[in-house]
């Protein structure tokens, strides 16, 4: 490889990694948010299985070690270490099988989580109370956020929200707001909202003004609508942590002989 040629790998492989710093910092970022957040959707899937948190320590694992290599590529990138490009080569190649095994697990268990979650959100909507102040108040928060955004209502429709322990005492004739197909309803955006015209003062929940489709199917119709985004996002950056590991070792074979001496002085 020619001194040009050389040249040009190493500060493209400078700019590339601090790239991948910037990546990690993101990835750090969002394990963190999924621990900390509690008024999406996240937090529901956080109760539904401890998978989650589990998977949000490990992004907050992989989001510092990606910082870590970021910074070793950038210095032995730019003064020609051969030890820390194929370090930083290992790390890569370690990340990106782990991603793939990830991904796997999660296409190969996802009944499971399926199951998990379901049995989580059932429970959830027959102990749902607007004027709970316990713990549960976020997680009943977060449900109300996943209905009026995802417009659904229950989790495989509306005559989930019957088996409402406070809906069953009142016969029927209130119904969760955020469900609600009218925007009057969705100022208020949670607890319960009266219907207007009971009829012989009980109902059913065909008689609501709410959505009929069920909060599983909406999810699940948002994953195939944004499926190719998704997947285009994991195949860049599988493509990007490929040419990361090409780039390394391209530079490392071309490396002839350690100098320590280029190791920066603290």
């Amino acid at each position: 490889m020619g001194s040009g040629c050389l040249k040009v790998t190493k500060y493209f492989l400078f700019l590339f990694n601090l790239l991948f710093l910037i990546l990690g910092a993101v990835i750090l970022g969002f394990g963190i948010w999924i621990l900390a957040d509690k008024t999406s959707f996240i937090a529901v899937l956080q109760t539904s299985s401890s998978s989650l948190k589990t998977g949000a320590y490990i992004l907050i694992g992989v989001g510092a070690l990606t910082m870590l290599m970021g910074f070793v590529g950038c210095v032995g990138a730019v003064n020609e270490i051969r030890c820390l490009l194929g370090l930083y080569f290992t790390c890569l190649m370690i990340i990106l099988l782990a991603q793939v095994a990830a991904a796997l697990v999660i296409y190969f268990q996802k009944e499971t989580l399926k199951d998990e979650l379901s049995n989580v959100v059932e429970d959830l909507i027959k102990s749902y109370d607007p004027l709970s102040e316990d713990e549960r108040r976020n997680l009943q928060d977060a449900w109300d956020y996943v209905q009026t955004q995802i417009a659904c209502c229950g989790w495989t429709g509306a005559e989930d929200w019957e088996n409402n322990e406070i809906l069953k005492n009142k016969s029927n004739v209130e119904y969760p707001c955020s469900c609600s197909n009218r925007s009057k309803d969705l100022v208020e955006g949670r607890g319960f909202c009266s219907l207007d015209d009971p009829v012989n003062g009980t109902a059913t929940y065909t008689d609501w003004p709410v959505h009929e489709q069920g909060c599983m199917d909406g999810v699940e119709q948002w994953l195939k609508d944004n499926l190719g985004v998704i997947l285009g996002v994991c195949s860049g950056v599988a493509v990007i942590e490929l040419l990361g590991m090409i780039l390394s070792i391209s530079l490392c074979k071309n490396i002839h002989s350690e100098d320590y001496t280029k190791v920066p002085k603290s």
